[in-house]
């Protein structure tokens, strides 16, 4: 939906509201046009139920606003005496329409001045829940969201079972595009295994179902600061379940709202208008070696041919730190495969008296590779040897031709949604022809460290601003398997220079100091 039919959907709501509450604002001691002027009603109403003002705002953040709509109208009704199970199952169940029984049909009295404590045990626990459940929504939404890390693609810098803390004020929090989801969870509800949202994901259907109008315009806040080179950051991947991307093959052809897409993380290498290129697999920047954090470490394949065939490629994994262990690429064993080693590590492993030879897995420049980006016969790319390319900048202006439109055909498109056709040797966007193209946004180069075992940018190519959604920030707790913690990493932080500290017992210090002395505070106070 756009701006414009958002705001005659909520004047419908206003709408709605006024006809289901003016004669309850009556019996309020409040005028009944009160009760249809919009956000100010909202106030007034706040008034008649006894709560505070600032509950408005909460209504009119997304998801959030699902929680206190159901709040608002089981409060309505206690305002005027409903206070039993079934006066709330009824305000609850019918979406607020029991507002309309009490405004026309029931015989009620507004209860000035009621006690806000809950008449039982199991209401002060269902209020102490729902606000709950608001407050972590609001931090998870638009401060800090936990994140997982489930692959190996930034591998020393963040490990397989890391747990993240990421930061979505750094670059500025997405307000959700989706309004009707589950709280503080994303695509797939844990144990029911549904979807967490109502979107119909039918291809064909999606743009005129009315579930999917209710779909909120890309916005942002404010951040703090720019996408910096070499961050590490999570964002949504743009090819996820897109049905024309070749080298993606999921199990289901539909679209997904760009918030419910999955979840990846990544270090931007390119930023908007970087020339980028990559050569035996290190990244260019306009012409320089992009210079990674200390912390980082590239990791590359390697094929190893052993001296004899007692080798014992276990031993070697486990004393080299090789990423997921050496595997036999033939029954013979007589060579094996790394898919990931770093270079330090490398430095030690070649040496083995028992290693007759060790080879790194590069691709010769211009063979080309179907599954990389832009997926087109006249780019002989692959994951080793990559562009040059422009990357997208806001506001700049490129020249485009039938040379250079497989590179940004998919971000005119799919990313910043105009229509495209080519005519000879002529390119129409929005029907009109042209020979330039100025992007609506930044565009950025996403790259796994881990570089012949991560599907990154060089896969899908670009990831839009609109795409991204934090920065990893610290990692509070890391686990290698099920029953092996690894304590070194709990509490860290993800970037910085130098060997990552562990804050995990100063934590626990003020922690135990905060418990011992609200305890003491309180023997105080009892004593007094």
């Amino acid at each position: 939906m756009t701006i414009t039919q958002w705001l005659i959907f909520l004047l419908i709501i206003q709408v709605i509201h006024g006809l289901g509450t003016w004669k309850l604002y009556q019996k309020a001691g409040r005028q009944p046009w009160e009760t249809f002027v919009p956000v100010y009603n909202g106030v007034i109403l706040m008034k008649i139920i006894n709560r505070p003002w600032w509950w408005i705002i909460l209504l009119f953040l997304p998801i959030v606003n699902l929680i206190m709509l159901m709040v608002v109208w089981v409060e309505t009704a206690r305002s005027f005496g409903k206070n039993t199970y079934l006066d709330t199952f009824l305000a609850v169940i019918t979406l607020g329409f029991y507002n309309y029984y009490l405004n026309y049909v029931a015989n009620v009295t507004y209860v000035e001045n009621r006690s806000l404590m809950p008449k039982s045990g199991s209401g002060e626990w269902t209020s102490s829940i729902l606000f709950a459940i608001v407050a972590a929504t609001i931090v998870h939404t638009y401060f800090m969201q936990p994140f997982t890390i489930p692959s190996s693609s930034l591998e020393k810098s963040l490990l397989v079972g890391d747990f993240l803390f990421v930061s979505k004020f750094h670059y500025g929090a997405r307000v959700p595009m989706t309004t009707v989801a589950a709280p503080m969870v994303h695509d797939t509800i844990p144990l029911l295994n549904v979807k967490s949202y109502a979107f119909n994901d039918n291809f064909e259907k999606r743009k005129t179902s009315w579930v999917n109008k209710l779909q909120l315009p890309y916005m942002r806040l404010p951040g703090f600061q720019n996408i910096k080179r070499n961050d590490i950051v999570v964002f949504n991947q743009p090819a996820d379940t897109l049905r024309d991307m070749n080298i993606f093959k999921p199990d289901r052809n539909y679209y997904k709202p760009i918030d419910k897409k999955t979840n990846l993380v990544k270090r931007c290498v390119g930023l908007p208008g970087d020339s980028l290129e990559v050569r035996n697999g290190y990244v260019y920047i306009n012409g320089e070696k992009n210079e990674l954090p200390d912390r980082a470490q590239l990791q590359f394949s390697y094929n190893v041919i052993p001296k004899t065939h007692q080798f014992n490629p276990n031993y070697l994994a486990s004393r080299y730190d090789i990423t997921d262990g050496v595997y036999p690429t033939n029954r013979r064993y007589t060579n094996y495969y790394i898919p990931a080693i770093s270079d330090e590590a490398l430095a030690k492993f070649k040496n083995h008296p028992n290693i007759a030879d060790i080879k790194i897995n590069i691709q010769e420049k211009g063979q080309p590779d179907p599954d990389v980006f832009p997926h087109h016969p006249d780019y002989p790319w692959n994951i080793d040897f990559f562009g040059p390319l422009y990357i997208p900048k806001k506001d700049a202006t490129i020249a485009i031709n039938l040379d250079v439109l497989p590179l940004y055909k998919r971000v005119i498109t799919e990313y910043e949604g105009n229509t495209l056709k080519v005519q000879g040797n002529q390119i129409l966007i929005n029907g009109e022809v042209t020979d330039t193209y100025t992007f609506k946004q930044d565009y950025y180069w996403m790259m796994g460290d881990n570089r012949h075992n991560s599907i990154d940018a060089r896969r899908w190519g670009f990831v839009p601003f609109n795409h991204v959604f934090g920065k990893a920030v610290f990692i509070w707790m890391s686990w290698d398997g099920i029953k092996n913690p690894r304590w070194e990493r709990f509490f860290t932080t993800v970037h910085g220079t130098g060997k990552a500290t562990s804050f995990f017992i100063p934590f626990l210090v003020v922690l135990f100091g905060w418990i011992g002395f609200n305890q003491w505070r309180k023997r105080k106070k009892q004593k007094a």
